[in-house]
C-alpha cells in the first residue's frame, strides 16, 4: 500500500503528519509513505529527519480577505495542482491524507482528478479554507476537537508523536533537567512560542526574570529561530534556546508552560499533564482562543489575552502558580483527562479503511 501525506509550514501541520506516518508504519511496516510539502516550511528539515521522502510543490497561500493576492490564487493553484499530479502519477498512492494549509488544497484537487480517496484531518477547532473545501471531497474527515464544524467529522484528537504521548514526566524529570543544565530541584517554568517563537511571550517573560528568580523559579525559554530574550542575571538558571528538538524533555523538565494556543502546543501539554498558561495568537480566525478555552474550562490551564501578557502580569501571577504544587497537580490531572493520546493510531486506521484495508489488525 502507498500513502501520500500532505501538510507543511509549521509544526502544527508537520508534527501530526509525522505522528500519523509513524503509526501507519507500526500497523503495517510494508506501507510506502510519501510526504508532500513546500520549500518554505519546516517540513524540509523535520520530514527527512523522521526518515520519510518529501516531494515539494509550489505554495498556494489562500488570502482571508479580498486583495490582489486573491486574484492570483487561480493561477498559482493551477500550477501547484499540475505539480501534484506529477507526484501522484509517479508515486501512485492508494489514499491521500491532508492536514490543511498551503499544501493540502492542490493535493485534494489532484486526488479528485485521479480518483484517489482523500482523508482530511483538521487540527484546529475552527477549520481553515483548505480543509473546509477538502471535507466536501473526502471519504473520511477526522478532527482534533469535538464540535469542529466540518461535515461528517469524526473526533479522534490530534496525532501526537509517541515520544510525547507516552511520556512519563515524573520519571524523566531528573534526566530532562540535566539535559538542559537546570537545577534538579527548583520549580521550573517552560516558555515557548511554538516553532516560530512569539515576541510578546519572549519579551514579557524575560522582563520578569528578576521576580521569577527571587521566587526561586528557573526558566527554560525557547525563543524561536529568530527570537531573543535578555533576562537579568539572578543566580537562578534561565536557559535560552532558539529551538528544542527534544520537546519531550522540555515538557518533562517543566512544572508549568507558557505557550501559544496552537493545536499542537495545547494538545501536547495537555496530553502529558503539564499545566499551561495559554496566550492565543491575536491574528487568524480565532481558533487559538477556542483551543485555550477547552483546556481552561476543564481546569487544566489559564488563558491570557496577548495584550494582557505584560511583565507586570507575569510578575503578579506566575511565581505564585509555579510554586503551588497542589494546584499544579490538580491542573495537570484535569488537562491529561482532556486529550486522547492514541489519536495517531486512530487516524492511521481511518486512513487504512479509506484505502480499503479494513482488515489490518
Amino acid at each position: 500500500m502507498r500513502v501520500l501525506l500532505a501538510g507543511g509550514g509549521t509544526a502544527g501541520h508537520t508534527s501530526p503528519l509525522i505522528a500519523t506516518a509513524d503509526a501507519l508504519r507500526r500497523l503495517d511496516e510494508s506501507i510506502e509513505i510519501t510526504c508532500l510539502g513546500t520549500a518554505r516550511g519546516l517540513e524540509t528539515r523535520v520530514v527527512p529527519e523522521a526518515g520519510y521522502p518529501l516531494e515539494l510543490i509550489p505554495p498556494v497561500p489562500l488570502p482571508r480577505r479580498p486583495s490582489l493576492d486573491l486574484a492570483r490564487v487561480p493561477g498559482r493553484l493551477g500550477g501547484a495542482v499540475r505539480r501534484t499530479l506529477e507526484v501522484l502519477d509517479r508515486t501512485r498512492p492508494d489514499v491521500v491524507v491532508g492536514y490543511g494549509g498551503y499544501v493540502s488544497m492542490p493535493a485534494y484537487l489532484a486526488a479528485r482528478r485521479r480518483g484517489v480517496p482523500v482523508v482530511v484531518h483538521e487540527q484546529n477547532a475552527l477549520p481553515g479554507l483548505a480543509n473546509r473545501a477538502g471535507a466536501r471531497l473526502a471519504a473520511r474527515v477526522a478532527v482534533s476537537f469535538p464540535g469542529t464544524p466540518l461535515p461528517r467529522a469524526e473526533h479522534v484528537g490530534l496525532p501526537i508523536r509517541r515520544l510525547i504521548s507516552t511520556l512519563d514526566r515524573s520519571a524523566m524529570r531528573a534526566e530532562a533537567r540535566e539535559f538542559f543544565a537546570l537545577d534538579p530541584d527548583r520549580p521550573t517554568l517552560l516558555v515557548t512560542g511554538g516553532s516560530q517563537g512569539a515576541r510578546r511571550i519572549n519579551q514579557s517573560v524575560s522582563a520578569a526574570a528578576e521576580a521569577l528568580g527571587a521566587a526561586g523559579i528557573q526558566v527554560l525559554h525557547v525563543v524561536g529561530p529568530k527570537g531573543t530574550a535578555t533576562p537579568v542575571p539572578t543566580g537562578v538558571p534561565y536557559v535560552v534556546e532558539p529551538f528544542v528538538a527534544r520537546m519531550d524533555l522540555a515538557y518533562a523538565a517543566a512544572d508549568l508552560v507558557v505557550c501559544r494556543g496552537g493545536a499542537s502546543s495545547v494538545s501536547e501539554a495537555a496530553a502529558v499533564g503539564l499545566p499551561a498558561v495559554i496566550v492565543p495568537l491575536p491574528i487568524g480566525n480565532g481558533e487559538q482562543v477556542h483551543h485555550g478555552r477547552a483546556v481552561a474550562d476543564a481546569g487544566g490551564g489559564l488563558v491570557v489575552d496577548d495584550s494582557a501578557l505584560t511583565p507586570e502580569w507575569v510578575r503578579a501571577t506566575v511565581p505564585g502558580l509555579v510554586t503551588d504544587p497542589d494546584r499544579l497537580a490538580a491542573m495537570g490531572a484535569a488537562a491529561s483527562a482532556l486529550v486522547p493520546r492514541d489519536a495517531d493510531e486512530a487516524l492511521a486506521r481511518i486512513v487504512l479503511e479509506a484505502a480499503g484495508s479494513e482488515g489490518v489488525a
